[in-house]
């Protein structure tokens, strides 16, 4: 069966223009929907980091006022519980044998603003997951690790694509606005990106060639069910 790796953010933070940090990390729903669609499917899941530094869960991803019920909190607290020792002793992304894995999978949250959009280990995985066109998916904030895959010449891997993520609309009602150093969208559009998107906080799915993409944590259960139906 194939093998997918959930490339996930070591970050708890992220810096804003002033040199501030705010708290950031993983969204739950962003592991724990697709991690559930995927090993349903027969798919094994692995979960790697930049230095396979442990991953930290964004907190108020848990908050009822995120997920819509303490039912929904209490669930996605248990699934997080059963991940724990793989989230807390992720292989570093360094060391992961691209010729193990069928296909990657970046979970937004905004810890990767900080980290992963520049992580080399991470655009190297992506280089090669490309140059033989596998499977490539992302959710939200995680599209924009989707910057670290650049050429020798550094030019962007996926220029051109057609592909979604966390809109400046939805940084703004939901995000810290002005104070962050820059919004996916737009960084993304500057690099090239064929940048779309749906109505704020609801599912939105682009998928062009090999690269799926979700525009917020409501799509990412879409993206992981693409990929199976991809993978298939």
């Amino acid at each position: 069966m194939p093998t997918v790796l959930f490339a996930i953010t070591a970050s708890p933070i992220w810096t804003m223009k002033d040199g501030s940090t705010i708290p950031a990390g993983f969204w739950a729903e962003e592991v724990v929907d697709p991690y559930d669609i995927l090993t349903a499917a027969g798919i094994t899941v692995r979960f790697a980091t930049p230095h396979g530094a442990p991953a930290p869960l964004q907190s108020y991803s848990l908050d009822e006022s995120m997920t819509g019920s303490a039912e929904r909190s209490a669930e996605l607290r248990a699934a997080l519980a059963v991940l724990a020792t793989d989230l807390a002793h992720p292989i570093a992304l360094a060391e992961v044998d691209v010729d193990t894995i069928d296909a990657i999978y970046i979970p937004g949250g905004t810890g990767p603003m900080e980290d992963l959009f520049r992580d080399a280990d991470l655009g190297r995985l992506l280089g090669r997951l490309q140059a033989r066109n596998a499977f490539i998916a992302a959710a939200c904030h995680g599209t924009i690790a989707l910057l670290s895959a650049r050429t020798a010449s550094d030019a962007w891997t996926f220029a051109g694509y057609e592909l979604t993520g966390y809109t400046n609309e939805e940084e703004a009602l939901g995000g810290p606005g002005d104070a962050a150093p820059f919004t996916l969208e737009n960084r993304l559009r500057a690099e090239g990106a064929g940048y779309v998107s749906g109505v704020p906080w609801t599912p939105f799915v682009v998928t062009d060639r090999n690269l799926i993409s979700g525009q917020n944590p409501a799509s990412a259960a879409e993206v992981a069910r693409q990929l199976v139906a991809s993978l298939a």
